[in-house]
């Protein structure tokens, strides 16, 4: 049967009809998420009650509603649909985003959050533990996510400088704050069709694989997850209880504590050291995310090459750590953005690589509720960051401190990280099976 596959082919198929659109899904979702930081340098001009400790905790506040939804939704696309709920995640977030542009209040700026939060929840972990494992084999998925999350970063290569122009001009009669949310928002709403009816959750469903294709990759993530579950078949809750799923849930926490507070206050504190104007702040802002972007990409080939996993990412964090407790002692503009680069290299580029550990030893539902989980406990992450800067900045008058407590942050996921390797890498007790399923898979790396 392998014979008759061109695996070549077969990689240039699935990078073209399962990476890529996912990848634009990605994109679309991060600048919805975060153009918020970018609006902020003009609205509060116009929303007066939009002080620092309002900011962050709405910033926050969208991952409360991810918190609350994200598990179920992993769930119910496991059990029916991974691609049908993605697109119905695109068309409802893009409604949120829409609705964005017309608060007015505090409370209604909370609960626009809260509501783009619960729209989106389950998103990733769908991706990551419903749809990629359909698709690709145990040792590619970390070149896939690896591939399908360098939208983090281009998302705000294009979208720092899109703001920047948004933000200081009128389209249609708004202001630019207003006009930021309804255009970025419309992508979500007409690529949620296009992805409806054009990805298919399954290799079986498709007609631009050949009969051969379909076998092969089939049967081979077939027998990968009967490896796995010949080591230890997770029900939901044993997943949810397991020690390894558990310290992979205290990782993230910490991980995206300095992840989204650097993300969200990131534009503010640029601007108030360079004094530049949001168009040209936009632009430099792209070139820290470029320089992520590259690193991420040689970590996830480098990664799938040699099959680690622990040390790209303890040591990528390490990087992130450093970037971030320099940061409060840069005292001109050029250092600031060398800074921001080894914090963002240090923040983006593990991702990837990260989000294929859970996979390598859990399957089907326990798969998708752990990672749903590991990325609800990210998400409550994702509130303190932002929440915690803006305390910092009102209470001490600088985000000194805040910089200095994501690096601790930081520091400790970095440690936390190598605690895992006995338990998926080197002498770790299921690894002749783990190494059994991938061997069908070596063929493409050839």
């Amino acid at each position: 049967m392998e014979s008759s596959v061109n695996f070549a082919s077969l990689k240039r198929k699935r990078d073209l009809r399962i990476i890529l659109p996912v990848f634009l899904v990605s994109i679309i979702a991060c600048i919805d998420r975060v153009n918020i930081a970018y609006a902020k340098l003009t609205m509060e001009q116009e929303l007066t009650w939009i002080t620092p400790e309002v900011f962050g905790a709405g910033a926050g506040i969208f991952f409360m509603g991810y918190l609350l939804l994200e598990i179920p939704g992993a769930l119910i696309a496991s059990k029916f649909s991974a691609t049908k709920w993605i697109a119905r995640i695109m068309f409802t977030w893009g409604l949120v985003c829409i609705f964005m542009a017309f608060m007015h209040t505090k409370t209604e700026f909370y609960l626009c959050r809260f509501l783009l939060g619960a729209s989106e929840a389950s998103l990733y972990p769908v991706i990551y533990s419903v749809l990629f494992p359909q698709w690709f084999t145990g040792r590619e998925r970390a070149r896939a996510t690896s591939l399908m999350l360098t939208s983090l970063l281009l998302s705000t290569i294009i979208g720092a400088p899109l703001a920047g122009v948004l933000l200081n001009t009128s389209i249609i009669g708004l202001h630019g704050w207003q006009e930021l949310f309804i255009l970025e928002a419309l992508p979500a709403l007409a690529f949620a069709v296009v992805f409806f009816f054009f990805v298919k959750d399954r290799p079986d469903q498709v007609n631009w694989l050949t009969d051969a294709e379909k076998k092969w990759l089939t049967d081979t993530c077939a027998k990968e997850r009967a490896a796995m579950q010949n080591v230890k078949k997770y029900t939901v809750w044993q997943a949810f209880t397991d020690v390894k799923v558990l310290r992979l849930c205290l990782i993230y926490f910490l991980w995206i504590i300095g992840f989204w507070g650097f993300n969200f206050w990131m534009p503010t504190v640029l601007k108030g050291l360079s004094g530049w104007s949001t168009q040209l702040l936009g632009g430099a802002i792209a070139l820290p995310m470029m320089a992520a972007l590259i690193v991420q990409v040689i970590i996830g080939h480098t990664a799938t090459k040699t099959g680690d996993k622990v040390w790209h990412v303890s040591l990528t964090l390490l990087v992130g750590a450093v970037g971030l407790g320099l940061s409060p002692f840069a005292s001109d503009m050029y250092t600031a953005l060398f800074l921001v680069c080894l914090s963002a290299i240090g923040i983006y580029a593990a991702m990837g690589v990260w989000w294929t550990i859970p996979t390598t030893f859990l399957t089907g539902p326990a798969a998708a509720g752990s990672v749903a989980l590991i990325n609800s406990c990210g998400n409550l992450g994702g509130w303190v960051g932002p929440y915690m800067m803006g305390v910092v900045k009102t209470y001490t008058g600088s985000f000194d401190l805040g910089y200095f407590l994501m690096a601790a942050f930081m520091f400790a996921a970095s440690l936390l990280v190598l605690t895992i390797q006995y338990n998926f890498s080197g002498s770790r007790k299921d690894a002749p099976a783990i190494e059994s399923a991938e061997k069908a898979e070596t063929v493409l790396n050839h």
